[in-house]
């Protein structure tokens, strides 16, 4: 939106500029603005910006319409706003040109752009020469300062360890470095936790020895009978004998 919005506002500027400057200075010598600094003067130039390669008009022409492709695509991919402006400006300046090679006389892709600011000293230029070289300086700075055009610095100010998978890269996030963790040290004890259980049996079954051993003759008593429960068996011969039975006497 930055691109298309600064491009627009660039191209109409230019129109705007060239139109008062062949309706008002057509016929007549220089207007100073800033004597011995800056005048304003009408020229027709068929060549590039600042009347560089005259006799190169078509071939300028083609190649006004290879950037404004070039960079109508790429701008897609910006993410950067100082880039935006950037291709804001290359675009409103090469299409700002375009528009007098195309529409002025002698004939499409041959006409003859309109240059009207004269700084001494320096060739003569219009608004959309100003807004390329200016575009073109941002683009240094930019480029300098380490700014892609994601927006993202290119300078290798950040440390290795910020890319995950190289070395010295830093833990993972804390869920995930805690689920590991815990996942890692949990599996060991799960398995070896299985063996004490398993020797617990052992001593579950030797326990019940003291009390077959106790038994007279080793015999082991049945469950629920009177022995197990601490009362004397009938035919214990330690048993006081029993006057109401046959034989007690």
């Amino acid at each position: 939106m930055i691109v298309a919005v600064t491009a627009v506002c660039l191209i109409a500027l230019d129109v705007v500029t060239k139109m008062l400057a062949v309706a008002k200075l057509s016929g007549r010598g220089p207007v100073e603005i800033i004597p011995g600094a800056l005048d304003l003067r009408l020229t027709r130039n068929s060549g590039a910006a600042f009347s560089l390669a005259g006799g190169a008009t078509v071939f300028l022409s083609l190649v006004a319409l290879a950037v404004v492709v070039v960079v109508g695509l790429t701008a897609r991919r910006l993410a950067s706003t100082g880039w935006a402006f950037v291709f804001g400006a290359m675009v409103g300046g090469a299409v700002g040109n375009l528009i007098d090679r195309i529409f002025r006389a002698p004939g499409p892709l041959r006409g003859h752009v309109v240059d009207f600011v004269h700084i001494h000293h320096w060739p003569i230029f219009n608004l959309a020469d100003s807004a390329i070289v200016c575009g073109g300086v941002l683009a240094v700075v930019l480029s300098l300062l380490g700014i892609g055009l994601d927006g993202s610095r290119l300078t290798g100010d950040q440390p290795s360890g910020a890319r995950p998978g190289t070395p010295g890269a830093p833990a993972a996030s804390g869920a995930a470095a805690v689920s590991a963790a815990s996942g890692a040290a949990a599996g060991p004890p799960a398995v070896s936790a299985g063996p004490p259980a398993v020797s617990a049996g052992p001593p579950a079954v030797s326990a019940g020895a003291p009390a077959v051993s106790g038994l007279p003759g080793g015999a082991a008593a049945p469950s629920g009978t009177g022995a197990a429960a601490g009362q004397p068996r009938p035919d214990d011969p330690r048993q006081p004998s029993d006057p109401s039975r046959p034989g007690g006497q």
